[in-house]
């Protein structure tokens, strides 16, 4: 294969506090199939109280020191050091299969790509939170063109990684979305399943879930703000308002007529408010392989999504 021997990748790690994660991240790279000669390991570490740095250099990546600094931030300070053509970003809590390099590989000479990745897989002792939300997570199609890719597991070139000045570095959150939009001027994005990255660091419980939730839903207005709303992204918006404002509006509406044919009809037009967004989601994913049982935790886990965005519409302090 022609670009194993003419492209040289970088792979780049932002890190704080991962000594747990970042063993398992750094091992797997170490057992891909790449020649050594064509492959440079970055971990950008965000000022760590614990043994990251050590661990880092213990596997000969180059270590770069960015002390409060935003993720985007730390992924920018590596790719200006990079000394490869093709970056590579993945998350210090993932793990990458041995062929990821090859099967990226195939996009590293096709121009009409100036994005590709997949979003990463879930733990093998997956809880039913992270198999569940896999379901909305996971493209439909093997290779398929998309909007955006998570950062945790993205391919760019980086001549057109840097004409766009990389990530947004005011944004805590979100910015791989705010990035995939600046980026698709260029081209295509392009999810191939066949690119695998596992996620360890998945949200395994309702209340981490909760929470990450919340955090993602606040950068998320921050990032319409920046590059402005997209279609895909109306419901994003209009969620947190439907549930916010809207679905209130109709209780109270309901409370205030109960007892007549009005508040009979505001009851169950009330219900059907509350009920369509979900059933939206269920048709959405309608081809995805899924029983009923997991169905309607995914239905549930929906509606702790609803109220994650819609609490993040509030200035409330909240931890990720």
């Amino acid at each position: 294969m022609a670009c194993l021997v003419t492209h040289t990748v970088s792979i780049i790690i932002p890190a704080f506090n991962e000594e747990k994660q970042l063993p398992l991240c750094l091992a797997s790279i170490t057992g891909l199939t790449w020649p050594e000669d064509r492959l440079e390991v970055i971990v950008v570490d965000n000022g760590s109280k614990d043994d990251t740095c050590k661990i880092a250099q213990s596997f000969g990546a180059v270590l770069l020191k960015s002390p409060g600094e935003t993720v985007s931030g730390l992924r920018n300070l590596g790719a200006r050091h990079a000394a490869g053509s093709i970056l590579a970003f993945v998350d210090a809590d993932c793990t990458v299969a041995p062929d990821w390099l090859v099967r990226a590989s195939t996009y590293f000479d096709d121009q009409t790509a100036v994005a590709w990745g997949a979003p990463p897989g879930i733990p093998d002792d997956a809880t039913w939170v992270q198999e569940t939300w896999y379901l909305v997570r996971q493209k439909e199609h093997p290779v398929q063109t998309v909007e955006w890719l998570e950062s945790m597991n993205l391919f760019v070139r980086k001549q057109q990684f840097l004409q766009i000045n990389g990530f947004d570095e005011s944004l805590v959150t979100c910015e791989d979305v705010d990035f995939s939009y600046r980026m698709a001027q260029f081209g295509t994005i392009v999810s191939d399943r066949s690119i695998r990255v596992r996620h360890l660091g998945e949200a395994p419980t309702l209340g981490i879930f909760l929470k990450k939730e919340i955090w993602r839903g606040k950068g998320n207005f921050t990032g319409m703000l920046k590059h402005g709303l997209t279609r895909k992204e109306i419901p994003s918006l209009a969620i947190p308002l439907y549930f916010a404002l809207f679905v209130p509006a109709l209780v109270l509406i309901t409370l205030w007529t109960s007892g007549t044919a009005t508040g009979i009809a505001a009851a169950i037009f009330t219900i059907l408010a509350i009920a369509f967004p979900g059933a939206a989601v269920l048709y959405k994913v309608r081809r995805k392989k899924a029983g009923i049982p997991r169905k309607l935790q995914l239905l549930f886990l929906i509606y702790i999504y609803f109220l994650a965005r819609t609490i993040a519409v509030f200035p409330v302090k909240n931890a990720r």
